[in-house]
């Protein structure tokens, strides 16, 4: 992903998720500059389709909705903070080849980890995450996510993503 990217990042973000949901562009632009090398894009012909945002965290941390990301220099976690594919793009699974590939490319972290949102559930129990009890604060910061918000976690011994 590229800044230049912001704009159609923050359209998809609007076709996928209600008001409650959506975050600032200053949020997502400090996130992207935190994190460049763990946040990705796919683009069809009309341009971006969907997204992925990720940092190096800490098992059991939960990031809030609408809050920045806080990298840990002693990550042992690949933190999956927001995916979204466009409407226009379901059904070619690039969700998943998206998640196949940070996480193949964050394999040495022995962990991989997220909150899942929108009845998602399934969709990550499908990718190898599993419920887990987020640390502490996690049920608080939970919270800041409109209904339903679950954390799940799933080690590196786990099998790839389907």
């Amino acid at each position: 992903m590229r800044e230049a990217d912001l704009h159609a990042v923050l359209a998809v973000q609007a076709a996928c998720y209600p008001p409650a949901m959506r975050e600032a562009a200053g949020v997502v632009l400090a996130r992207l500059r935190t994190a460049p090398g763990t946040v990705l894009v796919a683009c069809d012909a009309e341009g971006v389709c969907a997204y992925l945002f990720a940092y190096h965290s800490r098992l059991g941390a939960v990031t809030p909705l609408g809050a920045g990301f806080d990298a840990a220099p002693d990550a042992d976690t690949l933190y999956l903070h927001d995916l979204a594919v466009a409407p226009r793009a379901l059904g070619q699974g690039l969700a998943r080849r998206l998640v196949a590939s940070l996480l193949e490319a964050n394999a040495a972290l022995p962990w991989a980890a997220l909150v899942a949102v929108q009845d998602s559930r399934r969709f990550w129990e499908g990718q190898g995450f599993a419920v887990r009890e987020a640390g502490e604060g996690g049920a608080r910061r939970l919270a800041t996510y409109p209904g339903g918000a679950i954390y799940m976690a799933r080690g590196a011994d786990r099998p790839a993503p389907r």
